[in-house]
């Protein structure tokens, strides 16, 4: 049974064999990398970064949606990728933004 199953994987066109394969599980690494920026503070990061991440997240979402055959590794990917992105652009708007009113409002 499990053998069917990794020939079925190692033999779909979208299976390790491809580079619709790898090119999705190389980006992981982006990802992984923006969940690890969660922990520097917002003043370092990039918006021109965090943008470009934010939509080629959406972008290619919507593009591994409908491609045939579906390559839900392209899909989760982007979807991470997307979510990481909007959610450190929240926080650098948050502190460039948000912050700097409270501090008018503190001063006055």
């Amino acid at each position: 049974m499990a053998s069917s199953k990794l020939h079925a994987l190692w033999n779909h066109p979208a299976g390790p064999k491809t580079i619709h394969f790898w090119a999705p599980t190389f980006k992981w690494g982006i990802s992984i990398a923006n969940v690890a920026d969660f922990a520097i503070p917002p003043e370092k990061l990039s918006y021109p970064q965090q943008i470009v991440v934010a939509v080629s997240g959406v972008i290619w979402s919507r593009y591994g949606v409908v491609i045939i055959p579906k390559n839900w590794n392209l899909i989760s990917v982007n979807l991470a990728m997307a979510g990481t992105g909007m959610y450190q652009l929240s926080r650098k708007i948050r502190h460039d933004y948000y912050n700097q009113e409270e501090a008018d409002v503190a001063e006055e």
